[in-house]
């Protein structure tokens, strides 16, 4: 269990170095997307649903999205280009993904699409009692990609969250 605890506490300092590096940039629009800059910054950035019907998380150059099955308890990211529409395959085993409430960590291993390459997948999936509530989720999405951290922070609308 303290290892766990360790784990949890070395995430959340790499998404608070992740976060507030990224901060700054997300005043400045990726090139071609007029529609982001109009809505002002990352609080009020939407994408819609994504393409599985989850919710999109901005996650360093990718777009993530968070799709959970509350019959299985189980949490999918998927990792979407810049239009939030295709998947892409990252090279990463494991994602960490952080509820603020009920507070709980679910670690997300990797299960790569049909065709994938070995060591890339752009599907990460986990299972936790807590994702049984019916309930809209919010929390954040931290990683490592290729050697490199990344984090982003996510909220389900409650009217989006249908059962």
């Amino acid at each position: 269990m303290k290892k766990g605890s360790l784990f949890g506490l070395v995430m959340m300092m790499l998404m608070l170095v992740a976060f507030t590096s990224c901060n700054t940039q997300k005043d400045t629009p990726p090139k071609g997307n007029e529609k982001s800059a109009k809505k002002g910054g990352a609080d009020d950035h939407d994408h819609g649903p994504g393409p599985h019907g989850g919710t999109i998380i901005e996650f360093g150059k990718w777009h993530g999205e968070f799709v959970v099955n509350h019959k299985s308890q189980e949490a999918t990211i998927y990792i979407l280009d810049e239009d939030v529409k295709n998947a892409v395959p990252v090279k990463a085993d494991t994602l960490l993904l952080s509820i603020k409430d009920p507070q709980f960590q679910v670690d997300l291993k990797a299960v790569p699409l049909d065709g994938e390459a070995k060591g890339m997948s752009s599907r990460f999936v986990g299972k936790h009692e807590k994702l049984g509530k019916e309930q809209p989720f919010a929390g954040t999405l931290s990683g490592e990609i290729d050697g490199k951290p990344y984090a982003g922070d996510f909220k389900e609308k409650p009217e989006a969250h249908d059962h």
